[in-house]
């Protein structure tokens, strides 16, 4: 059972100034509501098909979905009693009125305060209901209104970083939502995917090789290991993340859940595995900024190797002993790692 993802705005205004808010993403919390740690490592979660769970503790395993208890943990780490009254009504709402797969909110504030788009194409759509039209006039008519924009998805463009070709998108609609995002990049603030279960960033950059706007991929509560094929280490800690925006993202800012060590003293504990800005020695988080982390990343073997680590979100702490090398492909440029049976890293780069 797949839980909604939630991107909730806390922003706070005063007469004519705004100050800055923020916003949590938690994503892919994927419910097993039958998942118990009994004596037989057969019976913990369906989740886990046929494999044995021998290690299952209160807070979940790796090749389970989430319990309750470590969703539960998840949404009450936000801290705010306003918060999770926000939740409560945000389901109730979305429930009621937005039947579709994509729809659009203004942002309480001052004209300029922004929009949070959801865009909710999937790879298996034949025909997308008329979403890239739709994407494609409300970012004109944030332009006009002088707004900025937030795009939030489920399943991103590009592909899976950690196995080769493995794209969720169909190929023609991959392309069309990349051409809409490099028409209207500059009221873009930023975008928001998830699925993957890792952490990772793309970039888009216009025809003269700048970046003009940088997807964020963020890792899931859940912390279920993939089965996809090829792919090595593919677990994750679970992750909340607030995110700070003023017009354009100042920070993001990752939360974890070590898992295994969380089970085993039989207590919960939500720490800080890094802050983007202070982890790449950049002044925030602007397409800019993520430039600069990519070049970094590339030319340095320490910051591969933080990047390496909070791709799994400190789940494999394994070393990449060789340079990465760069690999271009029509839709991305992605580092590669030979000893991982030439596996994606997860550092791409979208171009047109």
């Amino acid at each position: 059972m797949r839980l909604l993802t939630w991107l909730i705005f806390l922003a706070h205004w005063g007469g004519a100034r705004a100050e800055p808010g923020k916003f949590w993403h938690i994503t892919d919390l994927h419910l097993d509501p039958d998942h118990k740690v009994p004596k037989y490592p057969f019976q913990v979660c369906p989740s886990a098909g046929f494999q044995s769970v021998p290690n299952a503790g209160p807070w979940g395993d790796y090749l389970c979905d989430s319990p309750w208890a470590l969703i539960n943990s998840s949404i009450y780490k936000l801290g705010e009693a306003a918060v999770l009254e926000i939740v409560k009504c945000l389901t109730k709402l979305i429930r009621e009125v937005f039947l579709g797969a994509f729809y659009s909110e203004k942002l309480p504030g001052p004209s300029g305060a922004g929009q949070i788009v959801v865009n909710e194409l999937t790879a298996d759509m034949v025909g997308p209901g008329q979403q890239f039209q739709w994407l494609e006039d409300v970012l004109t008519n944030a332009s006009k209104a002088g707004d900025m924009v937030y795009i939030v998805g489920h399943v991103p463009p590009g592909f899976f970083e950690k196995t080769q070709n493995k794209a969720w998108f169909q190929e023609g609609f991959n392309e069309k939502y990349l051409k809409v995002v490099w028409k209207h990049g500059r009221v873009i603030a930023g975008q928001f995917f998830r699925h993957h279960h890792t952490d990772s960033f793309r970039m888009l950059y216009d025809d003269a090789g700048a970046p003009i706007s940088a997807m964020f991929i963020t890792p899931g509560v859940t912390p279920w290991k993939t089965t996809l094929p090829g792919v090595i280490n593919g677990a994750n800690n679970p992750v909340i993340r607030p995110a700070y925006p003023k017009p354009f993202l100042q920070d993001m800012v990752t939360y974890f859940m070590n898992l295994s060590q969380a089970n085993a003293q039989g207590m919960r504990r939500w720490e800080l595995e890094y802050q983007l800005t202070k982890a790449y020695w950049v002044p925030h988080a602007s397409a800019h900024s993520l430039q600069a982390v990519l070049d970094r990343i590339t030319g340095d073997q320490g910051a591969l190797q933080h990047y390496y680590l909070y791709n799994s979100v400190s789940y494999y702490a394994g070393v990449c002993e060789e340079a990465a090398r760069v690999e271009v492909a029509a839709y991305t440029t992605c580092l590669y790692l030979p000893l991982l049976l030439m596996a994606l890293l997860g550092l791409c780069t979208l171009v047109l």
